[in-house]
């Protein structure tokens, strides 16, 4: 059965990606290109055809994670629900053991290499958070939440759900709720919610003494 060029295409760009992130994690900005392509089975044309620099492939491996970790944002369903699924893919991908690897690879080769771990966290972490504000504003446009910033709200869901999981990721260390994700996701949801409901005082709005 032959196969179809599209989904040729699909595996060679995951294999790329693959190889990428597993060097990344190994040599940080080190990583050469004709490593990855040699990693991948793909020959360097391939590679650059698809990406041309380091930074473009950081970028697509953050946009992925990214699309991973907001794609509850499209589901429609009730605002809890929304912010206990992302909380749980944050917990997931960040929290359990040998997530970290490739946190330890950014944050390798960031003195390095400034404007790819820019491009790393612009697409990535950065997007995420931007995509969750732009939600939490049109929750607080329909009366479901009330939410004053939703660029500062969404930073903050964002570090409610971590804590030091970051930090301990980064150092290889377990992180105490990882094996737990699905019920500290839904109470750091519940508070969330509970933070910005629509009937709370205004001290769970704008930060206290802004004009």
């Amino acid at each position: 059965m032959p196969r179809i060029p599209g989904q040729i295409d699909a595996r060679k760009s995951a294999a790329i990606l693959q190889a990428a992130s597993d060097l990344f994690v190994e040599k940080g900005a080190q990583a050469s290109m004709a490593e990855i392509a040699r990693r991948a089975g793909v020959s360097k044309q391939t590679l650059y055809n698809r990406f041309p620099t380091k930074t473009d492939i950081g970028r697509a491996l953050a946009a992925q994670r990214s699309d991973a970790v907001t794609a509850p944002l499209k589901s429609g369903a009730a605002p809890e629900d929304v912010l206990t699924a992302i909380a749980e893919t944050l917990i997931t991908k960040v929290c359990h053991e040998g997530k970290g690897a490739s946190l330890r690879g950014v944050a390798l080769m960031s003195p390095e290499a400034p404007d790819l771990a820019r491009a790393i966290y612009d697409a990535g972490p950065g997007e995420s958070v931007r995509r969750i504000a732009a939600w939490l504003a049109e929750q607080d446009r329909l009366g479901r939440l009330s939410v004053p910033d939703p660029a500062a709200a969404a930073e903050m869901f964002a570090g409610m759900v971590l804590g030091h999981g970051h930090l301990r990721a980064v150092l290889g260390l377990p992180h105490p709720d990882a094996d737990d994700a699905p019920a500290r996701a839904r109470e750091t949801a519940r508070r969330f919610i509970r933070a910005f409901a629509p009937d709370q005082p205004a001290e769970f709005g704008p930060l206290a003494g802004s004009a």
